[in-house]
């Protein structure tokens, strides 16, 4: 998406918002967002986040989806507030959070930080579900077949990585999925925290709902665990803090949901190198994300864990 088109959706966003009058209004974009462009906007006095939706994202982001799960996020207290949202104009205009900063990678090197986020995917998960299910298998599969239609450019044993995936998903499916509202976004990026001048964590919150659904639980915990690269006795840690035990059954489930993970995000990322104007090198990120789930499928314990699921 071009400057010259971000700013004139801007300005026609700014013109739709009941109540704004745009004399008062200034803005400035913000860096960041590998889908959308992202923009801070002032109005008589206030702050506010401003999102203009990428141009093709629609073909894997449902909106309306995504603004509901942000409602139920917001009426718990774990989200900003969504001030205005319009799918016509391909814009939302969101709370802006004073004080707060994006998590990073080093940030989840403390156990605080990752205690804040499994707090945050309980509260959310524990919501009412939402209007639409959508599994991580429903959405691997989707973006494998939109790879195809595109010519993705994938790694030279996809059929073998395929093969382990597609033993994960027989798995789950016999075992029964764990289906509730999910965020299914785990970048550091996505959880905003207030510090103290002690450096300690005074409040976290969690934004951008777009890719959430009813998804199976496991999925959410897993995919967190392995963005933030925790080791085995954190993860056993985090999995009794989120489920309140250390079950065989629970421990095979996150192991196997994080490899269907990098499964996931590699098939959405070479298929998003094949349509995606933005300067991000989608094809090595999705590469990387298919080695991690190399790694898992070429684990001693895959197949026991695929059996006690």
């Amino acid at each position: 998406m071009s400057d010259t088109a971000s700013s004139k959706q801007v300005e026609d966003a700014i013109a739709a918002v009941p109540g704004w009058d745009r004399t008062k209004v200034t803005k400035r974009p913000l860096v960041g967002g590998l889908l959308n462009s992202n923009w801070l906007v002032h109005h008589a006095g206030t702050d506010y986040f401003l999102k203009v939706f990428g141009v093709g994202s629609d073909s894997f982001v449902d909106r309306k989806l995504a603004n509901e799960a942000a409602s139920k996020a917001n009426a718990i207290g774990i989200t900003p507030r969504v001030e205005f949202f319009s799918l016509e104009k391909g814009v939302e205009v969101i709370e802006f959070l004073h004080g707060y900063r994006a998590s990073t990678n080093a940030d989840f090197s403390r156990k605080d930080f990752l205690s804040s986020v499994i707090d945050l995917y309980r509260k959310f998960n524990a919501c009412e579900r939402l209007s639409v299910t959508k599994d991580v298998f429903a959405m691997t599969d989707e973006h494998i077949e939109q790879g195809e239609a595109l010519g993705a450019i994938r790694p030279a044993d996809f059929e073998l990585l395929s093969y382990q995936y597609n033993r994960a998903k027989a798995a789950f499916v016999a075992a029964g999925l764990d289906l509730v509202p999910c965020h299914n976004d785990a970048m550091p990026g996505n959880f905003m925290v207030k510090m103290s001048e002690q450096n300690q964590i005074v409040d976290m919150k969690m934004i951008d709902f777009e890719f959430a659904s009813n998804n199976e639980r496991a999925y959410e915990i897993g995919i967190f665990l392995g963005e933030v690269f925790v080791d085995e006795e954190t993860t056993l840690e985090l999995i009794e803090q989120y489920y309140g035990t250390v079950r065989q059954d629970l421990v095979a489930r996150v192991w196997v949901a994080r490899a269907v993970a990098d499964m996931k995000w590699g098939s959405w990322a070479v298929q998003q190198r094949q349509m995606s104007n933005w300067d991000f090198d989608y094809q090595k990120y999705g590469i990387w994300k298919y080695a991690r789930a190399r790694k898992l499928f070429d684990d001693p314990r895959w197949n026991d864990w695929l059996r006690h699921i």
